[in-house]
């Protein structure tokens, strides 16, 4: 039984986390909020006006924001789910004994040690229609009749920043998996051998079954690093090319537009998208949909 001094002394040291959480935290999302339902102007001399809801209104008829969103879910969906096909997969590879297995889980966590801003650039140069990489080996091996812009066209762009978010954030993934597979009990596996179980087998009854919260766990934190994806789009195309994701217009509105009552609608906005994924994730975690 907790004592009364106990939750006392236990709230004391607790007070100053909460007050710094307020002050990051609550304080400028509270200013988010206000300024959200007025004209507000960064440059703007004057004191902002209430405009109620018409920001959100607006925003329900900005193409720029819909095409943000769209672009935003299609990155968001494609770029996880296909993380989480490669990650399970290489996962699977390195947990087994080979000669070499140290240096190669190694190796693997080497493109997501790499700053998001620089492995950018590096993929961009190395996707660039003259000097790159990739269209002098695809032209000389003939993967490729002729160089392609892969960023210079709304065709190819979006493909090209999914490839590198692909790139350098599976190995996060691999991590989170490769952590579980080293948590499952190797008598299982022995027992499923003995009761003649295949390779399939053993895969769907006991290693997908056990690593189903460490996956889901791992796809939350994908997915809303996807939603809220500013700078590997930024770096590529700067929003162009039909990539512009919701943080890059919110960034558009706010800096380039200076718009701080609209600019604060839509952060309003991409946070209620994001916060509805993450209910779709823990109803899904509760009602055990993926038993």
């Amino acid at each position: 039984m907790i004592s009364t001094a106990q939750k006392r002394l236990a709230w004391l040291f607790v007070l100053p986390t909460l007050a710094a959480v307020a002050l990051v935290a609550f304080y400028p999302l509270s200013q988010v909020f206000r300024y959200a339902f007025t004209d507000a102007w960064l440059s703007g001399t004057s004191s902002p006006q209430w405009v109620g809801l018409q920001n959100f209104r607006d925003l329900l008829q900005d193409p720029d924001f819909l095409a943000s969103v769209r672009n935003t879910l299609f990155f968001t969906v494609v770029s996880v789910s296909l993380e989480a096909v490669l990650g399970m997969a290489i996962a699977l590879a390195l947990h087994a004994s080979f000669p070499g297995r140290g240096l190669l889980r190694a190796a693997v966590l080497v493109p997501w040690a790499i700053p998001t801003v620089v492995s950018a650039q590096m993929w961009k140069w190395m996707l660039h229609d003259i000097y790159g990489v990739v269209n002098l080996i695809g032209t000389k091996i003939g993967l490729l009749s002729h160089k392609v812009a892969w960023i210079a066209q709304p065709g190819t762009a979006m493909a090209s920043i999914i490839v590198v978010d692909v790139w350098k954030t599976t190995p996060f993934v691999v991590l989170m998996l490769l952590a579980g597979l080293q948590m499952i009990p190797r008598e299982l596996y022995e027992a499923a051998k003995v009761d003649g179980a295949s390779a399939w087998q053993q895969f769907r009854k006991i290693t997908f079954p056990l690593l189903r919260p460490i996956l889901l766990v791992t796809l939350v934190f994908r997915t809303l690093d996807a939603l809220r994806v500013f700078d590997v789009i930024y770096v590529m195309t700067g929003g162009g090319n039909q990539t512009e994701s919701m943080a890059l217009y919110n960034r558009r509105v706010l800096v380039d537009f200076q718009e701080l009552g609209y600019g604060s609608a839509i952060s309003i906005a991409i946070l209620l998208i994001i916060s509805v994924f993450v209910v779709i994730y823990l109803y899904l975690m509760r009602r055990g949909v993926y038993e």
